[in-house]
């Protein structure tokens, strides 16, 4: 059995408590930093706080070939698992002497050359790219202005890489509907170019807690017998309040936006900071 963590928006998880809680429970730590590529907690790269790490190059990430990504592992044993599950294992355990065979059926997920070669690239540009995010994000936490919106702290020895900027709204404050608010910011702002039809990139909330999904609230997966939750008699349950700060954060507090990506300008950060507070000023008028 394992944890699977994530390092979401950029910030690498809090490997102290969760990688003390794996070592008592003899858990494995799989680390999902599809987000936090450069990221570090206690001066150890994020990917390499767990046991595995798994890192994501598809389009809209800090870096990316397209599609793929990557599996970085220091244990042998692992790594040898991870390319059998990644290239049709079942074909080749028994010509290689593997014993172990359960969770031994193999996909096919390999990485083509052309990816791989674009990858090696993008990655001689990574610290660059990131150290402009983190100056970017840096500038406009320093300047925001309005008292209903506020920059999600960053956790102590931690360096956050802002795959995207995450801001917490408060309704009591601002006295109106947080959807309202960031669409009036929106309609301030140009879309991103080259992703026009996306519009201005910011949203409420981000990913719906995923146990509201129809898969987990009808139980329909594989077939429609209710496999695999009918593998045991336990009655699952995935009501609303099973996770009531992911909840929380999601349908009331939560801003996330890309405005503050290379190769986003001063004047360009100006310009959302103003968008910000022109919404805050003329807020009587919205409502």
């Amino acid at each position: 059995k394992a944890l699977i963590v994530v390092d979401i928006f950029g910030q690498s998880y809090d490997a102290q408590k969760i990688n003390a809680l794996a070592k008592k429970h003899k858990l494995y730590v799989i680390e999902d930093c599809a987000q936090a590529p450069g990221a570090t907690f206690e001066n150890k790269f994020a990917g390499t706080l767990g046991d595995i790490g798994v890192y994501s190059l598809n389009f809209h990430k800090h870096i990316q070939t397209g599609e793929g990504g990557m599996i970085v592992t220091d244990d042998d044993h692992l790594a040898d698992r991870c390319r059998l599950i990644r290239n049709h294992a079942e074909s080749v355990v028994e010509m290689m002497g593997v014993e172990i065979l359960k969770n031994m059926v193999g996909f096919n997920l390999r990485m083509t050359e052309i990816e791989a070669a674009i990858g090696r690239e993008q990655l001689k540009k990574l610290p660059k790219l990131l150290t402009k995010r983190i100056k970017n994000a840096d500038y406009l936490n320093s300047n925001f202005r309005v008292p209903c919106v506020s920059p999600a702290p960053v956790r102590d020895m931690s360096k956050h890489v802002y795959y995207v900027h995450p801001l917490i709204f408060n309704k009591e404050v601002a006295k109106m509907d947080r959807q309202l608010f960031v669409n009036a910011v929106k309609a301030e702002l140009s879309a991103t170019e080259l992703r026009e039809d996306e519009g201005v990139m910011i949203g409420c909330g981000y990913v719906r807690p995923l146990y509201l999904l129809p898969i987990f609230q009808k139980k329909v997966a594989f077939g429609n017998d209710g496999y695999p939750w009918n593998l045991h008699k336990k009655k699952y349950q995935y009501h609303k309040g099973l996770c009531p700060v992911s909840e929380k954060l999601h349908f009331d507090e939560l801003i996330t936006h890309e405005l503050m990506r290379p190769p986003m300008s001063w004047q360009d950060l100006d310009d959302v900071l103003m968008a910000f507070e022109k919404v805050w000023k003329y807020r009587k008028e919205l409502k």
